[in-house]
């Protein structure tokens, strides 16, 4: 699964967990949360690439949690994110907002377990949000929607955030950005959540 690529930290800025919420296989998205992992890792932080196919689960049914508890891969997912520090989402938009995949795994994670504190996997850390689109908007809709909702989980979001326009033009063959101005705001907002991770370390 995406554990597997994790690399470690030349620092104790604590850990990142990226992902997509897209899980088509030539997904701009992934390509973006691979370039995300990328920067993180030159920039000295510990980070796991997580790709949500490997976590099938079904739509959130409280029936379901009351009669089995979390599913497997739900559970699975949501120890993962208890095991980081911080998350970077690379988030498409639909419709303008974020995509039911997304969402249907963060409403399960929220989910407490018995003897569980409420939002334990969310609350007090910390998130980037990212997006790419063939629209000239760049996602951005989509991200405020997003970023809307992880605060209210209690997660605290970065104010750097990028949005790349006429993604069908910002990727080359290996998937790297481009665009110089793409790869100066991933560079920014790789930057911004390494700061935030160092901050909050050193105020522990």
């Amino acid at each position: 699964m995406g554990m597997s690529d994790s690399k470690p930290a030349r620092g104790l800025m604590g850990r990142v967990l990226v992902f997509a919420g897209s899980i088509r296989a030539d997904s701009y998205h992934r390509k973006l949360a691979q370039a995300a992992a990328a920067g993180l890792r030159s920039a000295g932080v510990e980070t796991t690439f997580a790709d949500l196919k490997d976590y099938p689960m079904p739509l959130y049914d409280g029936d379901v949690e009351a009669a089995q508890g979390l599913p497997e891969r739900a559970k699975a997912f949501k120890e993962l994110l208890q095991s980081h520090d911080a998350f970077a989402i690379a988030s498409p938009e639909y419709n303008g907002s974020f995509p039911a995949l997304v969402k249907n795994v963060i409403d399960w994670a929220s989910r407490p377990e018995p003897g569980e504190k409420p939002l334990a996997a969310f609350r007090g850390k910390t998130a980037a949000i990212l997006s790419a689109s063939p629209g000239p908007g760049g996602g951005q809709r989509g991200l405020r929607h997003l970023r809307e909702l992880l605060e209210m989980i209690g997660v605290n979001v970065i104010p750097a955030q990028l949005a790349i326009p006429r993604a069908f033009e910002a990727f080359d063959a290996e998937g790297a950005l481009i665009r110089p101005e793409d790869r100066n705001g991933l560079a920014r907002l790789v930057s911004e959540l390494a700061m935030a991770l160092r901050e909050k370390r050193q105020a522990a």
